[in-house]
Formats: structure tokens, sequence, C-alpha cells
């Protein structure tokens, strides 16, 4: 059963996605949350909007960089990062072919069967405990 929204402004952005990218991005979303309850340190996750975007952020802890979900110019749907962040960079380096990202900013999927979950979320998790990054170098590979 899906999770409910954390607020009306967060439903509607997602009702404004198209009908062709937003089961994946439902999808995106589950995987965030689910990985947040499974990541020790991470605490409550907010969903809230960031640049109109649907973004997940850790405000008790600040363990984490922001997560953002969306539509990229080149279409699909994508799981964006923050780009001044080295998370898409050590990805690259553990998700193996035929992954494909829009520079240091972004995951990029076509349809939600394109989500391999096992990888994504390592990145998610990476995300979600961005900085303890300092503390634990290893987080995105374990």
């Amino acid at each position: 059963m899906p999770r409910p929204f954390s607020t009306p402004s967060v439903k509607a952005a997602f009702d404004a996605f198209p009908d062709r990218a937003r089961p994946g991005l439902l999808q995106l979303r589950e995987l965030i949350l689910q990985v947040a309850d499974e990541t020790n340190g991470v605490g409550r996750v907010e969903e809230a909007l960031r640049w109109g975007q649907p973004a997940y952020l850790t405000p008790e802890t600040k363990a984490g960089s922001t997560i953002r979900l969306g539509i990229p110019k080149t279409g699909g749907f994508a799981l964006f990062v923050t780009c001044s962040t080295s998370l898409i960079e050590d990805f690259r380096a553990i998700a193996g072919p035929g992954w494909r990202f829009d520079g240091s900013r972004a995951v990029l999927f076509d349809e939600p069967h394109d989500i391999d979950e096992r990888p994504l979320s390592l990145l998610i998790r990476a995300a979600l405990t961005y900085h303890q990054k300092a503390q634990d170098p290893a987080i995105i590979s374990a």
C-alpha cells in the first residue's frame, strides 16, 4: 500500500507529472522512504518541494544530502542529487553497465522496469547519510 503524501502540495506535484513518468517516480519515492526506514542514523525524512520537485531531506539528523525526483530535459524521469557531492561519481564506480546519468546530478530512467532497486538503494543510502561519509568512506559500497 502506498504511503500517504506529506502535504497536498507534494501530492499535487506527483499528480502533475506526465502519466508515463508518474509510476516510476512513485516507485523511486517508495524506495527512498524504505531505504530511510532501514538505515541507521537517518532519522525522520522530510518530504517537501524544492524547485517545485518532490525532495527528501533529513532535517533532524542533518545526515543526508537532498534527493529530488523529477523530469529531466531529455525526458523520462530521474533521481537527482546535489551535483556538488561525489554521490553520482561514487555510484558510477559500482553501478555496472546499463545505467544512464546526467553529469554529476542525476540517474536517468525511461520506464519503471529500468529501476534496479538493489544497486540504486546503495546510492539512496549514501545520499541519506552523505554527511556521515567522513566517518565511514565505504558507506556506498556496503
